[in-house]
């Protein structure tokens, strides 16, 4: 049986503990302070940035409503390059470089610049995701828009599973096809395009399939 330590024995006992080890026990309390109080800094920090990230895109979208095209360019350009440089990996940036790019392509006439954007976003989204794949899209859209027919099919091609967007990859591969010329992969295209819809009859891929029959009658 272990002898019992008198009063003075165990105080003594405490302090020489103390000495040895009570500068590393410290050490361990501040830093463990120090990382929770520094995660919560953090989770702040993250916070403001994302109220803000929102406040410029908010900004954004409601700048689509102005009746000036010059000014509504200008003004999507520059709050876009805002978001890209300020909060490069956030989904704000991502959304306000799609609208950046439509415009881009559909009010300015360059798809070199549209391309240019789309694949700055490309290049900072999930791959395989729902976004990625929208992303890819436009891409393709944009490169086809530029007359580049087989960069835009090796942009599709690219995706590994387009899940409910097959619909519009394979539509968007049967009009790349029919531009180039190859009216039967258009039309299998077009073809396994209906088989993938899932939301009912799409009448502008109908039209095309009727388009094409036609033809082969003339």
């Amino acid at each position: 049986m272990a002898e019992l330590r008198s009063d003075e024995e165990q105080v003594e006992a405490i302090k020489n503990w103390w000495k040895k080890n009570g500068s590393s026990l410290l050490i361990g309390i501040v830093a463990a302070l120090a990382i929770v109080f520094g995660w919560q800094a953090w989770q702040d920090s993250q916070a403001e940035k994302r109220s803000l990230a929102a406040a410029q895109f908010s900004n954004l979208v409601n700048s689509l409503s102005e009746n000036n095209d010059e000014e509504r360019l200008e003004t999507v350009g520059y709050l876009a390059k805002e978001l890209q440089e300020n909060f490069e990996n956030s989904a704000y940036a991502i959304y306000a470089t799609l609208i950046l790019a439509q415009q881009q392509l559909m009010d300015q006439s360059d798809p070199e610049a549209a391309e240019a954007s789309l694949e700055w976003a490309h290049a900072r989204v999930e791959q395989g995701s729902a976004l990625e794949l929208i992303v890819r899209s436009r891409l393709a859209q944009t490169q086809f828009a530029a007359g580049r027919h087989d960069d835009a099919l090796e942009t599709l091609n690219g995706a590994d599973e387009t899940g409910e967007f097959a619909e519009i990859y394979l539509e968007l591969e049967g009009d790349i096809l029919l531009a180039k010329g190859e009216r039967a992969a258009a039309e299998e295209a077009y073809r396994s395009a209906r088989e993938a819809s899932t939301s009912g009859q799409n009448g502008l891929l109908e039209l095309k399939l009727s388009d094409l029959a036609a033809g082969e009658n003339l």
